[in-house]
């Protein structure tokens, strides 16, 4: 295939792609909590589910986000109390990510509160279903994140 050319197939996959990720998108956004954003709910999901500290900048790339981008959502998640930032106590240009009993509360509501919006989707394809397709998914995003 030359440079120019584009593939049926590739086109089909990426516009699934996009369509997925708008519409689980806006579902979600729509069953969080009053004031809680997706990318806020994003960064709460990940520290309860691995726990730690992180940096800013490590939290940009695993979001695949600017360090930016990342600073501002947790300047937010800090002002609602969510997470706790402190200085690095070695390299005092550095700060330290972790989330607050408070965040931990936080995330499980909205995980309470956005389960119940993808029954349907469990029940209609079937949860055997949605399980087999797991394992492609993951390879699919691992594919994905190497190449960029």
């Amino acid at each position: 295939m030359t440079e120019n050319s584009s593939d049926p197939l590739a086109i089909a996959l990426l516009s699934e792609i996009d369509t997925l990720e708008q519409l689980a998108r806006g579902r979600l956004q729509r069953a969080l909590p009053k004031g809680m954003e997706l990318s806020q709910f994003a960064v709460l999901n990940h520290f309860a589910r691995l726990g730690g500290e992180k940096t800013p900048a490590q939290l940009a790339r695993v979001f695949h986000v600017t360090k930016g981008t990342m600073t501002n959502t947790l300047k937010k998640l800090e002002v609602a109390g969510w997470v706790h930032i402190r200085p690095d106590w070695e390299d005092g240009r550095k700060k330290w990510v972790t989330i607050s009993p408070a965040g931990r509360a936080a995330r499980d509501y909205a995980v309470q509160s956005v389960t119940p919006v993808f029954e349907d989707v469990l029940e209609g394809m079937g949860r055997e279903r949605i399980r087999a397709a797991l394992p492609f998914l993951r390879d699919l995003r691992t594919h994905l994140s190497n190449d960029a």
